[in-house]
């Protein structure tokens, strides 16, 4: 698909083919099975608003995921890859990497997705019952920003798949099975991935091939023109 957006027509036989005489081998996420986090934790955790939402979410900005994952390095140690996730238009909207998994850590990613104005006022911001989501530093941030906290439900890892989806397939496609030499490589390597590829590049199927960018671009040109429509017709 991404070869016939560039004009080039050509089927999957061939490029199985060409591949093949040139030693090419596909590598693809491993079959993906959502993990539970670790929540023994004695704060209040907040219910789960997507089930209030159900199938009605079209807009932008008006849903966003978020989890934390470990990247390995090479002395052996691990830092920490706190992101969070339109989940319409599946573009990664802020994020984070740290040496230490802490509140800080998502408060920040959250952050940078807030300035960038990439999330709406009273958007529902989903994530699992981690520590870090349950902080006093990070409910703030939601307090003052108007956003609305919403937790997968107790044992059910499946609220939360598609930001653990996301991980799957940054690991597979950048990492690999390897390591990063440091956490400042880790960082440097990551914004190359999720800024310049996946975010602009990466076709979803579930997107209609497109990338989160460019779906996110004909979101935001529908709501306009629609805005235009009503415009006309309140004063026709």
């Amino acid at each position: 698909m991404e070869l016939k957006s560039k004009g080039v027509e050509v089927g999957r036989c061939k490029v199985r083919r060409l591949m093949r005489e040139q030693g090419l081998r596909a590598i693809s996420p491993k079959r993906f099975v959502p993990q539970t986090t670790d929540s023994r934790h004695d704060k209040l955790v907040s219910p789960n608003l997507l089930k209030e939402e159900g199938r009605s979410i079209f807009s932008w900005g008006r849903v966003i995921v978020g989890d934390i994952t470990y990247l390995p390095l090479r002395n052996g140690k691990w830092c920490y890859l706190a992101m969070f996730q339109d989940k319409v238009t599946r573009r990664i909207v802020g994020w984070k990497i740290s040496a230490r998994m802490t509140a800080d850590l998502v408060t920040e990613a959250l952050r940078s997705g807030l300035r960038r104005g990439l999330i709406k006022r009273g958007a529902i911001v989903h994530t699992d019952r981690g520590s870090q989501y349950v902080s006093g530093e990070y409910r703030r941030l939601l307090a003052q920003t108007g956003l609305r906290q919403s937790m997968s439900g107790r044992g059910n890892c499946y609220d939360n798949a598609q930001a653990e989806s996301f991980f799957s397939r940054f690991k597979t496609e950048m990492v690999e099975g390897g390591v990063f030499e440091t956490a400042v490589e880790a960082r440097s390597e990551s914004f190359s991935y999720i800024e310049g590829y996946y975010n602009r590049i990466r076709l979803h199927s579930s997107l209609d091939y497109k990338s989160p960018m460019e779906y996110e671009r004909e979101l935001k040109l529908n709501e306009r023109r629609s805005g235009r429509e009503s415009f006309v017709s309140t004063f026709s």
